[in-house]
């Protein structure tokens, strides 16, 4: 499902969610957990927790399930569980929940956080806090993209009906072997293959009434009752109001169609950016290697070689080349390195990758005016996260690679959306200098 502003899909949550649920079960065995019976020392609690937790998907960034795809902009399960686990330390009222329930559990059971039997019972906690902080962040994002209200309960009904549409889907593919149920979904009996499974090709085509029949016959074909059709308050008003089940499909529906249109501009933007800037250089180099062979003179013949600035520009530019960008006082540095700690990176990390960039390169004069999480957001997109031209300096020494854009957004102390539209104006400035 997508939403504006929103990150977390169901294909990738099921990941996300295992992912956090192990890596809590190894910190569980790291922290003084008997802390959960001293509500003076739940902060700290929380800060070992989550130290901890960060170490543990750090091992695991680079595992099968961490490098999966977490949501359909690119997003790795590692970086949405990290992302996640952040999040838990702005918003502490899910870890107060999630200690009261432990605490509570201890009343009955004791210390049961050592009983191994009982580790199902702590990823089923781990889960649920995790499961509400998730719609939490995503309804603050929507609002923060949209500037309309949400709750952290409609971002569960969004979820929720489209889990049901691609129930329906599914059960639609295969509708000779559950003619029955089809049929109760559609309100009538199947006569032939249903003019319905041809039509419903994405969620805007799901009808509000298919939704609610749907519901009701899983008790009768799954055992077990449909989300509007349990004694549950959550969704018991909305098997009554087919509207506004229709308008919350209508909304999903609606932006995913928007959203796959400009997934589809922005690969072929930068595919088209990657090869304008190549066939820049290559028209340079050849133009330059005429020059010199007429000349007489050696022929540098490197592609990558940067272009000499131009006359009336070289001083100003060189005043601007020496540092990279603005000196930055011992105040700034000193918040750089708080962040930097927080992500778990080198202390000095943006100072020493400042340093690290070549003050003649073109793409950095290009580039001049934006923060070095930009450029390195560039980079990772255009060349990917590693690429032998990268300085070590550049380098997350957990990884070896370019850090992930989750850290980026916190080292540039903006949000992921906003690094991504900088970093894509970026891309194309690049692309219409290198068209020049």
């Amino acid at each position: 499902m997508r939403l504006p502003g929103t990150r977390y899909q169901e294909h990738g949550w099921e990941q996300v969610r295992k992912l956090l649920g192990l890596c809590s079960l190894q910190a569980f065995r790291q922290i003084e957990m008997h802390q959960v019976l001293d509500s003076a020392r739940h902060a700290a609690l929380l800060d070992a927790y989550t130290e901890a937790v960060a170490a543990a998907l750090r091992a695991s960034a680079r595992s099968a399930r961490g490098e999966a795809e977490g949501n359909s902009y690119g997003e790795s399960v590692y970086e949405l569980s990290l992302g996640l686990l952040h999040e838990l330390q702005a918003q502490t009222t899910y870890w107060t929940v999630f200690i009261a329930a432990m605490a509570s559990e201890h009343a009955r059971s004791g210390a049961f956080w050592h009983d191994p039997a009982a580790e199902g019972m702590l990823r089923k906690k781990v889960n649920d806090m995790y499961a509400t902080l998730r719609d939490k962040v995503d309804a603050d994002s929507y609002i923060a993209a949209t500037g309309r209200d949400c709750s952290p309960n409609k971002i569960y009904t969004y979820r929720m009906l489209d889990t049901a549409y691609r129930e329906i889907a599914g059960l639609f593919a295969a509708w000779e072997q559950n003619a029955a149920q089809v049929g109760a979904i559609l309100g009538r009996p199947l006569a032939g293959s249903p003019i319905e499974v041809r039509q419903m090709k994405t969620i805007s085509g799901c009808k509000a009434e298919w939704i609610i029949r749907w519901s009701e016959t899983l008790e009768r074909f799954g055992g077990t009752p449909g989300p509007l059709h349990t004694k549950s308050k959550r969704f018991a008003s909305l098997k009554n109001s087919p509207d506004k089940i229709a308008a919350l499909l209508a909304e999903i529906g609606d932006y995913e169609e928007l959203s796959a249109n400009m997934d589809s501009a922005e690969d072929w933007q930068a595919d088209a950016g990657e090869a304008a800037l190549w066939l820049e250089d290559y028209w340079r180099v050849l133009g330059e290697s005429a020059q010199a062979a007429g000349a007489g003179q050696p022929r540098d013949d490197r592609i990558l070689a940067a272009p000499e600035p131009d006359e009336d520009d070289a001083a100003e530019d060189s005043d601007d080349l020496l540092d990279s960008g603005p000196l930055v006082d011992e105040e700034q540095l000193a918040l750089e390195q708080s962040r930097a700690e927080d992500l778990s990176l080198p202390l000095r990390y943006l100072e020493m990758a400042r340093a690290a960039q070549d003050a003649g390169s073109w793409t950095v004069r290009i580039l001049r005016d934006e923060s070095l999480p930009i450029r390195l957001a560039v980079y990772q997109k255009l060349l990917g996260a590693t690429d032998d031209t990268y300085p070590d300096a550049w380098l997350d020494p957990a990884t070896g690679e370019l850090p992930t854009l989750q850290q980026l957004a916190a080292l540039d102390q903006i949000s992921m959306p906003t690094l991504r539209k900088r970093r894509n104006e970026a891309i194309a400035r690049l692309q219409a200098a290198g068209a020049q």
